[in-house]
């Protein structure tokens, strides 16, 4: 793995982490370095659940689908963390 391929990551992952924070109203109580954890962890599980769908799915080079991709489990990461926090 490169420089560059860590850099697309980082910028993936914060992208998709303050978009998932924003559409799940926890914006206020994170900041860019747990943005950025939960959108990388968010294209993990974002790559495994479309997998899982068939729809296919991965964080691919910096594009929209990679994007899209780490978004969607950003927002189920954030959703799961939700639960717990509340159980």
């Amino acid at each position: 793995m490169s420089i560059i391929d860590i850099v697309v990551w980082i910028i993936i992952g914060a992208v998709a982490g303050w978009l998932a924070s924003l559409v799940m109203k926890t914006n206020r109580k994170q900041g860019l370095l747990m943005d950025i954890i939960v959108g990388i962890v968010g294209a993990f599980i974002g790559g495994f659940v479309l997998n899982l769908l068939g729809v296919g799915g991965g964080v691919t080079g910096l594009n929209l689908t990679s994007l899209l991709t780490a978004f969607i489990g950003a927002v189920i990461l954030l959703a799961i963390l939700r639960v717990i926090r509340k159980g």
